[in-house]
């Protein structure tokens, strides 16, 4: 990276940036999909969830989202305490 131009660095290191980013959200996707399957499925896969399956991969997901909206909240505030 050193044959580049300041601003060309910049914008590499900002893509790069953002590229990990979405590897990572991808990775806690696949995550909380395989543990909320392993979870909540307990029946043979057929053209339906059983009941209470389909109820409890929402719940899952949606204490997935909260929990991952509340750390990035706490995460936000301790930097800007920190700044």
């Amino acid at each position: 990276m050193s044959g580049l131009a300041e601003a060309d660095q910049k914008e590499l290191q900002s893509f790069l940036d953002a590229e990990q980013a979405k590897a990572r959200v991808q990775s806690s996707i696949h995550t909380f999909t395989d543990r909320c399957w392993d979870q909540c499925i307990k029946s043979s896969i057929g053209s339906s969830f059983g009941r209470g399956e389909e109820a409890c991969l929402s719940n899952c997901v949606e204490r997935f989202l909260d929990t991952s909206l509340f750390i990035v909240n706490k995460l936000q505030e301790q930097r800007g305490q920190m700044g």
